[in-house]
């Protein structure tokens, strides 16, 4: 492992983040139905939802998920463990794997969220100096 060079697989954080701006900052806007289910949940998992926010604390159970749907590792040197580990080895490297995919998700949503700000502004101003041109030309 330690001559492994540190290889990253983004498609399982872009997954990850996906689906945490989905289930977080899209689905509760798109209408009802959505809150509605969420409502009716059984307690703890109306406790997860709540819980679950945070796109680090969310991250790390959607990459072990992703991981077992999958069969991919965020970081792929994590695909061969040592053999002194044993039996060990598997549940560390999804461990570690996992870690490290929601730091990357947190990582993620923290540079949409940055971004986004300035994107945003720039977009309404750029969009108010249109409306102005064309209330001049009328």
């Amino acid at each position: 492992m330690a001559d492994t060079p540190l290889t990253i697989n983004f498609a399982m954080v872009l997954m990850g983040l996906s689906l945490h701006v989905l289930i977080w900052e899209k689905l509760p806007d798109w209408g009802t139905w959505f809150n509605t289910l969420i409502s009716q949940l059984p307690k703890p998992l109306a406790y997860l939802y709540d819980a679950w926010h945070c796109p680090y604390c969310f991250g790390f159970w959607v990459v072990l998920m992703l991981h077992v749907l999958t069969g991919q590792f965020t970081v792929l040197s994590l695909e061969v463990m040592p053999d002194y580990l044993g039996v060990a080895a598997e549940p560390i490297a999804w461990f570690l794997d996992a870690l490290v995919g929601a730091l990357l998700i947190l990582f993620g949503s923290l540079l949409l969220k940055a971004v986004s700000g300035p994107a945003l502004t720039g977009h309404q101003k750029v969009m108010a100096f249109k409306q102005a041109q064309m209330e001049k030309s009328d």
